[in-house]
């Protein structure tokens, strides 16, 4: 088959078969397939759309591009979690260890920071020798033993979506709903899941800001991994505001610490992870009932077991073996740690939550490019919520920054982003839908 046949049908509103799309995702795969080519093809996707059969067929040839990862040495389900991304989600750090506590087994697969958003993997580093790239025989035996590993995505994993993401990134087609299906999921599904929870964030914080184009993702993702032979489910949540008390690499770690040791549980960040917890527990079949799974789950925070497996876990892949006990001992710590008053007395109304993400880049704790390295220890710590009360007593935030300029840039800049009104605003809903 030659490719620009295949691009012209597609060009040309057409459904392509699965042969075709095989016979092109080779050709990514193998070098054959130019980048002009695989920007024409994303181009007329992106334009014309695919049927749910050729997204499909999509995300299986991008999976089988690499490695499928076999897991028959694990005596439970294999389970992971994907989030879209937000400002202060830290959810993957309590998850993981919580689903290993109570039975499963969790390979995750994660990335580093996009955009305004937080990366799971520039979280991990700032914990000293913590190995995100560990190797093969490593993260397996951590996954078996342990129960959970949150490591990078190895080159062997669906090769092909690596270079036509590449590839739209540049030429702007990015934001194709059936690409960005096929995109998480040949991950995904490559690490040999046997099921899945989406989070799907939506809010102004997120990548996507309109409840329609979530939903519209998010049925597009169920959809395809349950024809797959993936059971997954996607709950889309809230991202109008920070998700938890803190921003920023070093200070997410010690909140996620501090979760799970039962110390400060923000009541929005644990609701939407119980939330997520519960629906992995019954779709993998660990629990049969919704009371018994937030039963359970309860008992394994308020026991310490969820703790001792992210102990467990932090400590066979290179971190320190008393990292739980002493956080603030081996997390990096700014040099000018100070809260942030609102210049007005009242109520948070809202905030500009990609901008509060944008301004961690500002203070270095975020890339402008791939190969930059980050300052681990900056950001925000005791962040408000929208319904709080704030007065010259009650600060905004406090800020984590170097220097005296880099502190009073990031004053103005919360104070700028965050608005304030004399009326107490009614409480957004964490949960705003299920996608089955």
């Amino acid at each position: 088959m030659l490719p620009q046949e295949i691009i012209r049908k597609k060009r040309d509103h057409h459904t392509l078969t699965t042969d075709e799309i095989n016979e092109f995702i080779k050709g990514v795969t193998d070098g054959s397939i130019i980048d002009a080519q695989i920007a024409a093809l994303t181009m007329a996707i992106f334009l014309n759309g695919m049927t749910k059969a050729e997204t499909t067929a999509l995300t299986l040839a991008m999976r089988d591009s690499g490695n499928i990862l076999p897991w028959p040495e694990l005596s439970g389900p294999v389970i992971d979690k994907h989030s879209s991304g937000g400002v202060g989600d830290k959810i993957s750090l309590m998850l993981a260890p919580m689903i290993a506590a109570c039975g499963g087994f969790v390979p995750m697969i994660s990335g580093r920071g996009l955009g305004h958003t937080g990366g799971t993997l520039d979280k991990f580093d700032s914990i000293p020798g913590y190995r995100t790239a560990p190797s093969d025989d490593l993260f397996r035996r951590t996954v078996k033993e342990v129960g959970c590993a949150i490591i990078g995505q190895t080159g062997s994993l669906a090769p092909a979506d690596k270079r036509i993401y590449a590839v739209r990134d540049v030429c702007g087609t990015v934001e194709s709903i059936d690409l960005i299906t096929a995109s998480i999921l040949s991950k995904k599904l490559a690490a040999g899941l046997d099921c899945l929870i989406m989070d799907l964030k939506c809010g102004n914080g997120a990548f996507m800001n309109s409840l329609d184009r979530a939903v519209e993702l998010a049925s597009s993702i169920v959809g395809v991994a349950n024809a797959a032979g993936t059971k997954t489910k996607a709950v889309i949540t809230d991202m109008n505001q920070v998700l938890g008390s803190t921003v920023g690499n070093a200070l997410e770690v010690a909140e996620a610490v501090a979760y799970l040791k039962g110390e400060n549980r923000d009541p929005r960040l644990h609701q939407i992870t119980l939330e997520l917890c519960t629906e992995l527990l019954l779709i993998s079949g660990l629990e049969n009932s919704l009371d018994k799974a937030k039963t359970k789950l309860q008992k394994i925070l308020d026991n310490g077991l969820a703790l001792e497996k992210f102990a467990a876990m932090v400590t066979a892949l290179g971190g320190p073996a008393d990292f739980c006990e002493h956080p603030a001992h081996y997390l990096p710590q700014a040099a000018v740690i100070r809260p942030v008053f609102a210049k007005t007395t009242g109520y948070i109304s809202a905030m500009d939550t990609r901008g509060i993400g944008l301004s961690i880049i500002e203070m270095k704790g975020g890339r402008t490019t791939p190969q930059q390295s980050l300052d681990y220890a900056t950001g925000y710590s005791n962040f408000c919520q929208i319904g709080d009360f704030v007065d010259a007593r009650t600060p905004l935030a406090v800020i984590h920054a170097q220097t005296e300029e880099q502190f009073a840039q990031a004053a103005a800049t919360l104070q700028s982003l965050i608005t304030i009104s004399e009326t107490k605003p009614a409480p957004l809903p964490c949960i705003i839908r299920k996608i089955d």
